[in-house]
């Protein structure tokens, strides 16, 4: 939260009712990098634009659910989100693991023009409120960057199967077909009841590693290939 201003008189005079000023401070922030589409608006399915390349998957073999891919370095690049693509960022923390993340899902979205909306969970009871507010907001897509986030949405997503979750930079330890996570072996996070992993490294969550989450994590889900964990090492 930001400090607020000291009030003159003549700001109290102009300004609308504290009510008012509360509920626009609120929308503001739940709505951090919002794009400029009217998602109450009829919207076509999301299609891919492009065909991942060579070593993605086995083409002759469909990753089975909750299943562990390793593609190929770059087998994802060519795939790319068509117009209007609705995503919601959902993160807590302020760790520099979630910010290079953040950050990273920030910039895909800008060069691919991505209709991006930000939810931000500022502490452990706004974690499924936000979830929730989240898919009401109805994107194609949630992506969730930040570790305190595992374990409401193994709460929430099966109770949603009908909405997309990306996890980067951890992941569910038991995944609905609408989860799909993008991992690496020093960001192996899945949850408190299980601890955190032996080869956890905030160092490997590099500005190259987490673009790569993101990029190949939507790649997967735009070619229908959810539920899955796709291993970037």
């Amino acid at each position: 939260m930001h400090a607020q201003p000291a009030i003159t008189r003549r700001t109290i005079a102009l300004r609308p009712p504290l009510r008012a000023v509360a509920a626009l401070a609120a929308v503001a922030v739940l709505l951090a990098g919002c794009g400029s589409g009217d998602w109450s608006q009829p919207h076509a399915k999301p299609a891919p634009v492009g065909t991942l390349g060579p070593g993605f998957i086995d083409p002759t073999h469909r990753p089975a659910p909750e299943s562990t891919i390793t593609p190929r370095p770059g087998s994802w690049t060519e795939v790319h989100p068509s117009q209007d693509y609705r995503v919601v960022l959902l993160t807590t923390g302020d760790d520099r693991p979630t910010k290079t993340l953040v950050a990273a899902v920030q910039n895909w979205a800008e060069e691919e023009d991505v209709d991006l909306r930000t939810v931000v969970a500022a502490n452990p009871a706004d974690y499924v409120p936000s979830i929730t507010k989240a898919m009401e907001m109805g994107p194609d897509l949630i992506v969730s960057a930040g570790d305190h986030l595992i374990d409401p949405l193994s709460l929430v997503a099966p109770n949603h199967l009908a909405q997309q979750f990306l996890v980067v930079g951890a992941e569910l330890a038991e995944p609905t077909h609408n989860v799909t996570a993008a991992d690496w072996s020093g960001a192996s996070f899945r949850g408190e009841g299980l601890g955190m992993s032996t080869t956890y490294d905030p160092n490997s969550f590099t500005p190259e590693r987490c673009a790569a989450a993101i990029r190949a994590g939507v790649a997967a889900v735009l070619n229908d290939l959810t539920g899955i964990v796709i291993w970037l090492d």
